[in-house]
């Protein structure tokens, strides 16, 4: 994707004094180092549209829906750490990325939000294609701004990426009036070097007390648990937790949002934990003596009930939002700080001293979760087993993935039963790799992310593994992966249903599918990817599995649709029992582990 030729019309900015208004925005970007945005066109936003135009520094990728724009932006960030970039025009445009900045308010993830505005003079009467986008937005952003003159424009676009990006990120929206990106305008410009923001100083190093307390728990913990999130990985500290966990050899558990951040191959890790969690992560929380709680909130889909999570263990917990800690359960040693630094902090605090662990009592601990493992864990060589009543299983689509790209890929993942199979079953050795919505559960956030993945890595292999429900959701991307030659995998884990709305409709309403099947509706998906030029790829048997999966993988420069006919009736285990404690999971559709 190349812009026309630089410069050719209008003045060059680096350097110069003064800027024409509708170059202001995309001069504080390119400053910014960004290199990358993904948009809409609209009439709010033509002006701005017209100095993209205009310069080679900043590419723009012409998506074919806002939200798939916040989304693509949002897998640039977490793939990256950078801070993803998203242009929009007012009304319609604005409010159609709504529901990519709560995706990625709820996940914590860096982005920047550019709405354009109807003219300052017509803000508040109702005029065509206006909506108070600094009101809609208001609870699901990390802060906004309203540009009041094109001369503020460097300060607000300084100051947006330097609050999307620290302490605890998030999304930033800036929505600009029209009239202030009028080229018909100059004024002086100047980017600030630095941002001095007296009411926003987000915290980095943990209290050295409190560190010091942890400390001593540790030394005296005979069942210990670490148990980290999506804090690491925002933090790039992956490297400080595993080193924490290699000192002391404690047992690693992740959960959804935070896969990768230790690696999911390692012996210590027992997987992920919580609502589809392992057993042996899920009973080594529930029997613990101290949790060490890293960039993690203690959510709902962790504790199931709070009141009767974990009762016997101490917690440590490190946040460097303040306002998580103890919000859900109390921390005994709250540390507030960022990750990377608090680990460090941990670790040399550990070195300091002549730490006298208690280790066999610790070699114990780990043997009896090397137990549960073996008897309850799962079993990641369904392949062998070949089929199952004569249907696949859509374990055995994720394993024959795994082994196909030998657990290198990105991998991203809309919401429902694939989510749940992806991040049981790939073993995720480095952060950044696994990109999913977490918080909200967005349907649709699949394929739009998988392509800010691939436009930030092109050389790398890209898999979008799905449903059949979810991909219907932002299915006109295809459109925007043949613009830009995008080799994304679609990996279609196709039941004919919205299946994690049936299996709890299986488990707790009778087995009645209210409107969570499509009565022989679904399109044929290999057609539709051809339509748009891409490669379709049916599988219905077993035997067809691997040979169509080495395909699909093997032809890099083309976008592959893997449209696979799975087992209808399977559902997703372990599961917790609703308002219980974490060790009552539901472990198949007849066995469970409480009377």
């Amino acid at each position: 994707f190349k812009q026309k030729t630089a410069y050719e019309i209008g003045v060059r900015l680096v350097g110069s004094e003064m800027c024409i208004r509708d170059r202001a925005l995309i001069h504080s970007l390119h400053l910014e180092g960004v290199e990358l945005m993904f948009g809409y066109p609209g009439g709010a936003a033509l002006h701005i549209y017209d100095a993209i135009f205009n310069q080679n520094y900043v590419d723009h990728i012409l998506v074919r829906h806002e939200q798939g724009a916040v989304h693509a932006a949002d897998g640039y960030a977490r793939a990256t750490g950078k801070p993803g970039v998203a242009l929009v025009t007012s009304g319609p445009g604005a409010t159609n990325a709504i529901t990519g900045l709560a995706t990625a308010y709820m996940d914590s993830t860096p982005i920047v939000v550019i709405s354009g505005q109807v003219k300052s003079g017509l803000i508040g009467t109702d005029s065509f294609q206006e909506t108070d986008m600094i009101g809609v937005s208001r609870p699901i952003v990390k802060h906004s701004f309203l540009v009041q003159s094109a001369e503020d424009i460097p300060e607000i676009v300084k100051k947006a990426f330097h609050i999307a990006t620290t302490g605890r990120p998030g999304p930033v929206v800036i929505d600009i009036p029209k009239d202030f990106t009028d080229p018909e305008y100059k004024f002086e410009f100047n980017y600030p070097s630095e941002v001095n923001m007296r009411s926003y100083n987000p915290p980095k190093k943990g209290d050295t007390s409190r560190i010091k307390e942890a400390v001593d728990l540790i030394e005296q913990s005979k069942k210990p648990v670490i148990y980290s999130g999506g804090g690491v990985i925002q933090n790039d500290a992956s490297e400080e937790l595993t080193a924490l966990a290699k000192l002391l050899n404690f047992p690693v558990t992740n959960t959804l949002m935070g896969l990768g951040a230790f690696p999911g191959s390692d012996p210590q890790f027992m997987g992920m934990l919580g609502m589809h969690g392992t057993y042996q992560a899920n009973m080594a929380m529930h029997n613990a003596d101290l949790i060490i709680a890293v960039g993690a909130r203690f959510d709902d889909r962790i504790t199931n009930d709070p009141k009767q999570f974990a009762l016997g263990a101490k917690k440590i917990h490190i946040d460097v939002d303040a306002a998580s800690v103890s919000k859900i359960i109390h921390a005994d040693i709250p540390i507030v700080g960022s990750a990377k630094e608090c680990l460090a902090a941990l670790i040399k605090e550990i070195n300091s001293r002549d730490l006298q662990l208690n280790n066999s009592a610790i070699a114990e601990w780990n043997q009896k979760i090397s137990d549960w493992r073996d008897n309850h864990g799962l079993n990641h060589s369904m392949l062998e087993l070949g089929p199952q009543n004569g249907k696949i299983l859509p374990q055995q689509v994720v394993q024959s993935l795994y082994k196909e790209t030998e657990g290198q890929a990105f991998i991203t993942s809309d919401v429902g039963q694939h989510q749940m199979f992806a991040a049981q079953y790939y073993h995720f050795d480095k952060p950044r790799q696994w990109i999913n919505s977490g918080g909200l559960g967005t349907m649709g956030f699949g394929l739009p992310s998988a392509m800010g993945v691939q436009l930030a890595y092109p050389d790398e292999t890209v898999a979008c593994v799905t449903g059949e429900g979810s991909i219907q959701m932002c299915i006109q991307e295809l459109s925007t992966c043949l613009q830009y030659g995008l080799p994304i995998k679609i990996i279609n884990i196709n039941n004919a249903a919205l299946g994690m709305v049936r299996q709890w409709q299986d488990m707790q309403y009778g087995g009645r599918h209210s409107s969570s099947t499509y009565e022989n509706s679904l399109p044929d998906f290999v057609a539709l990817a051809e339509s748009y030029g891409h490669v379709g790829i049916k599988v219905t048997k077993f035997e067809e599995l691997e040979s169509a999966m080495k395909e699909c993988i093997s032809l890099k420069d083309r976008l592959v649709f893997l449209d696979v006919d799975v087992d209808p009736n399977e559902h997703v285990y372990p599961m917790l029992e609703a308002g219980n404690a974490m060790d009552h999971m539901w472990l198949g559709k007849e066995e469970k582990t409480w009377k």
